[in-house]
């Protein structure tokens, strides 16, 4: 079995931000976005491989398959061509909660934004909070 290889880092988030986020507009965005999932979660920011800042941890066990690992309740990435943030857990309210947030695009298990004012906050706070509750109570 395949060891995950994104795991946490004692690298510092603040340089992270300042030297990855290629323009100001994501800085300033990610900057904001540290201080509001840390105020929604209660949990201090951390790295995640070279390019995740994750909030909390939970370990999990697939279902499928026999892998399992530590990884962050929520977090985000400034990427090059979008901010990832990894808030969604598919629970049926949270599709609710989607149609109110804004403009984005949807992978997998992430949402894609291209700035902070492109969404309602006050949605994401909620995006937020009832993935890391559904998190903590399915690998309590």
């Amino acid at each position: 079995m395949a060891e995950i290889k994104t795991k946490q880092t004692q690298a510092d988030v603040f340089e992270f931000i300042n030297s990855f986020a290629n323009t100001e507009q994501k800085k300033e965005d990610s900057f904001e976005l540290v201080k509001l999932m840390q105020a929604v979660t209660g949990f201090e920011p951390k790295m995640w491989g070279p390019s995740i800042i994750g909030f909390g941890v939970y370990h999990y066990k697939s279902e499928r398959s026999r892998q399992e690992g530590d990884w962050p309740l929520v977090g985000f990435s400034p990427r090059k061509s979008a901010i990832s943030l990894y808030v969604y857990s598919g629970g049926s309210e949270q599709e609710n909660l989607l149609k109110e947030l804004g403009k984005f695009k949807m992978g997998k298990s992430c949402i894609y934004i291209k700035k902070l004012d492109d969404i309602n906050q006050d949605v994401l706070k909620k995006l937020i909070k009832s993935t890391v509750e559904f998190l903590q109570s399915k690998y309590a």
